[in-house]
C-alpha cells in the first residue's frame, strides 16, 4: 500500500570540498582530467511534525562535461557548478513546505530560468538541484529510519507526473512499488581515449601502485564482462583503437558486452553512420560489433536533437546523455529515433526514476505500435568512493540497471584524500563493497566483474551509513 508522502522544508545547506588527484589521466571528449574538487553537501530538513535531521550527498566537479565551451577554464567550470548549487539552495529554502519531490518540482522552472539568466545551461542547472535533492532524500530516510528504497517503493517522496505530463495515465505508484535494489550489480569498465590497452603500453611510465594500469590488467584483476569504450570523433583513429581494444576483449573477456560513448565528438548522424559502417566492414571488429548494446551521445549537443537518427537506430540503440538537460528531453529524443537515455546522479535522482518509468511506459506502448525497444543505461561521472559512488549505485539499481559504468575507482586510488579514520568507518559499515589495500586505502571490491549492494540497501537514508569528516575539508563557496 502506498503511504502518504512526508512534507518537509529545507532549513540549511552547507558545502565542503576535498581535492581529488587522479592516478591516471582520464581522456573523454575534449578534456584530459587529472584533478578536480569533490563537493560534499550537508543539509538539514524539518518535517511537518517538527522533527529535524541531516542528510549528505557528494559529487565530483568534473570540468568540460556540463559545459564544454573551450573558452572556459576548469576553474570556470567548477565555479559554474558551485553557482548552480547556490541558486538551488536559496530557491529551495525559500520554497517552504512540500514533499521531497514536490520541493524539487516547485523550484524547477524558476531555478533553470535563474541559471539561464547567468549563462548556465540546463545540465549545470540540474547539478544544483540534483545534489540537494539527494541529500534531502538521505535526511528523510535517516529521520524515518528507513532505507531510500523504502521511500521510493512506498512513494513517500511524493513523485508525480507534474514534470512529465507524458506519463499522465501511467500508474506511477505501481511502478515505484516494484523498485527493489539488487544484491549486486555488474561493473562496466571504461576505456578512456588515452588509456593503456596492454601492459606493454605502460612500459616506461608504470605506477606499480597495486592497481591495474591497462585494459589487459583490469580484466585479469576484476573479471569484467561489461565495457564502455570511448570514441573520439575521427573515424580512422577510432577504428584503429577499437581494433586494438577488440583484440584484448576477444581474447580475455569471454562473452563480453560493450557500449560506445561518443561524448558529443561527432558533428552529425551521417558521421556516426560512417563509423558504424566501418565497424561492420572490419573483420577485426566482428565480435565487438556483435557485443554492442548501444551508442551513447555520439552527436554534439548543438545538433543531437535537431535531426532524426532513425537510420542509425535501425541497427543499434542510440541514447542521449549530455543532451539530457531537462525533464522534456526523453520524449523529444524518442520522436527523433533515440531509444535510450542515461541515468546519472548528477542530473537528478527524480529525473532518473521518472525516465525509467518512461522506459516501462514506452515499451508497453511499443508492443502495440512496434516502434522499438527502449532502455536506460547507468553511467558514471567519475564518482568517488564513499557517498557519491554509493548513492549512484543505489540509483542505478533502483532504475533497473543490471550493469553500471564505474570509472572513479580506476582513475583514483580508493578514497584518496579522505582521512584514514573515515576510510576505516566505510570499511566497517560497508565491508561488502570495499576492501582494504596494502596502503590502507579503502578500495572498491570488484569480484567476478560485480560489486555488492547489500549493505547499501540496508543503510538508513540514501545508501550510506557513514558521514564524512567535515573538519578534514574546506568550506565551499556555495553561499
Amino acid at each position: 500500500m502506498v503511504m502518504d508522502a512526508s512534507r518537509l522544508r529545507l532549513v540549511a545547506v552547507d558545502g565542503f570540498e576535498r581535492a581529488v588527484a587522479l592516478r591516471l589521466p582520464f581522456r573523454f571528449g575534449v578534456v584530459t582530467l587529472r584533478e578536480a574538487p569533490q563537493l560534499f553537501l550537508r543539509v538539514r530538513i524539518r518535517l511537518q511534525d517538527g522533527r529535524e535531521g541531516d542528510g549528505v550527498s557528494a559529487e565530483l566537479l568534473v570540468p568540460k562535461w556540463f559545459d564544454k565551451q573551450p573558452a572556459l577554464s576548469n576553474e570556470d567550470n567548477f565555479d559554474q557548478l558551485r553557482r548552480s548549487v547556490a541558486l538551488a539552495k536559496q530557491a529551495m529554502i525559500d520554497a517552504g513546505e512540500h514533499t521531497a519531490f514536490g520541493l524539487s518540482a516547485a523550484v524547477h522552472a524558476a531555478h533553470h530560468a535563474a541559471c539561464a539568466a547567468e549563462g548556465l545551461n540546463g545540465l549545470v542547472a540540474s547539478f544544483g538541484t540534483a545534489l540537494i535533492e539527494r541529500a534531502i532524500i538521505d535526511a528523510l530516510g535517516r529521520i524515518e529510519a528507513v532505507p531510500a528504497a523504502a521511500l521510493v517503493r512506498d512513494n513517500r517522496l511524493g513523485l508525480t507526473d507534474a514534470l512529465t505530463p507524458d506519463l499522465s495515465g501511467f500508474d506511477l505508484d505501481r511502478f515505484l512499488a516494484g523498485r527493489k535494489p539488487a544484491e549486486s550489480i555488474f561493473v562496466r569498465h571504461t576505456v578512456g581515449l588515452v588509456d593503456a590497452i596492454t601492459r606493454a603500453d605502460t612500459q616506461g611510465h608504470r605506477l606499480d601502485d597495486g592497481l591495474p594500469e591497462s585494459l589487459e590488467e583490469t580484466i585479469a584483476a576484476y573479471g569484467h564482462r561489461y565495457f564502455k569504450l570511448k570514441v573520439g570523433g575521427n573515424v580512422e583513429s577510432d577504428i584503429d583503437r577499437l581494433a586494438r581494444i577488440a583484440a584484448v576483449l576477444d581474447r580475455d573477456a569471454g562473452g563480453y558486452k560493450a557500449t560506445l560513448d561518443g561524448n558529443e565528438q561527432y558533428e552529425n548522424v551521417d558521421a556516426v553512420l560512417e563509423l558504424w559502417r566501418r565497424i561492420g566492414e572490419d573483420k577485426r571488429l566482428a565480435q565487438l560489433k556483435a557485443s554492442l548494446l548501444l551508442i551513447e551521445q555520439p552527436i554534439t549537443r548543438a545538433q543531437a536533437l535537431s535531426k532524426p537518427v532513425h537510420d542509425l537506430a535501425r541497427d543499434i540503440a542510440v541514447e542521449v546523455d549530455e543532451s539530457d538537460s531537462d525533464f522534456d528531453v526523453f520524449p523529444r529524443a524518442r520522436a527523433l529515433g533515440y531509444r535510450g537515455i542515461s541515468a546519472k546522479s548528477c542530473k537528478g535522482f527524480y529525473r532518473a526514476l521518472l525516465n525509467s518509468a518512461r522506459v516501462a511506459h514506452y515499451n508497453a506502448q511499443s508492443q502495440q505500435n512496434g516502434d522499438g525497444h527502449f532502455m536506460m543505461s547507468a553511467e558514471d561521472l567519475t564518482t568517488q568512493g564513499g557517498i557519491a559512488v554509493q548513492q549512484d549505485l543505489m540509483l542505478a539499481s533502483l532504475v533497473g540497471a543490471t550493469h553500471v559504468e564505474r570509472n572513479g575507482h580506476h582513475y583514483v586510488d580508493g578514497m584518496a584524500g579522505a582521512p584514514q579514520a573515515e576510510q576505516d568507518a566505510y570499511l566497517a559499515a560497508h565491508g561488502d563493497l570495499y576492501k582494504r589495500a596494502g596502503n590502507g586505502r579503502a578500495r572498491l571490491d570488484i569480484r567476478d566483474g560485480a560489486v555488492s549492494l547489500h549493505s547499501l540497501a540496508l543503510a538508513k537514508g540514501l545508501a550510506t551509513a557513514v558521514t564524512p569528516d567535515w573538519s578534514a575539508m574546506r568550506r565551499s563557496a556555495i553561499d
